[in-house]
């Protein structure tokens, strides 16, 4: 993809979806963190649906330190990877409690010294709960990045490092949800639906097909 169809492929898509926005419930940075660690493999319906019940008590540090690793799991069982999660998710806790005072850090590079917390996970918080400018590469992302041309790459790493650079930094995280909504509206994993996508024309994929 030309530099002048990224450009139109970006604004076709804010066109699209302008009012992209989380899809995970939270009310604070601590509740998106949770949620983001439960959401590894799992639809954010489902996490909204646990984290309702699991928030109604334990949604703050302080609250969910209190919960042994086999009560946590028993909230997030549905969720899948139940063990590593409730893991990731008390370690973190600690830290937070431990080393920042309780609140959760507001850097990525802080975040990232969370146990259990890697670079999407850090992106999707600095970007959604402090408002930084960040673009987090989940399986949708990386998706239509590739089959688009937006930016190629064989790691999230890359696809990022290509997005980051594609996309004016004041854009990077609405690019973010509006390639997520793409990625769940048209551009499926296994059916993409190249005859009624508007992006058609620019996108490697779809001249491909």
């Amino acid at each position: 993809m030309k530099k002048t169809e990224k450009a139109r492929a970006l604004n076709e898509l804010a066109h699209l979806y302008p009012d992209a926005k989380p899809a995970l419930h939270y009310t604070t940075p601590y509740e998106l963190l949770v949620a983001v660690i439960l959401s590894a493999q799992c639809t954010d319906e489902r996490v909204n649906i646990v984290t309702a019940k699991l928030f109604e008590n334990y949604s703050t540090p302080q609250a969910m330190a209190t919960l042994s690793q086999k009560e946590l799991e028993g909230y997030i069982f549905s969720c899948g990877f139940y063990r590593m999660k409730a893991e990731h998710i008390l370690s973190a806790t600690r830290d937070i409690l431990e080393k920042f005072g309780g609140e959760v850090p507001g850097t990525i590079e802080e975040l990232m010294t969370l146990a259990g917390v890697g670079k999407k996970t850090a992106n999707v918080v600095y970007s959604v709960a402090f408002g930084g400018d960040a673009i987090a590469v989940d399986t949708h992302v990386f998706r239509v990045s590739n089959r688009l041309g937006l930016a190629k790459g064989t790691t999230p790493l890359a696809v990022e490092e290509g997005l980051c650079k594609a996309i004016p930094k004041e854009d990077w995280s609405k690019a973010h949800h509006w390639l997520i909504y793409h990625g769940r509206r048209v551009c499926h994993s296994q059916k993409p639906e190249c005859e009624r996508c508007t992006l058609k024309e620019l996108c490697d994929y779809g001249k491909k097909k």
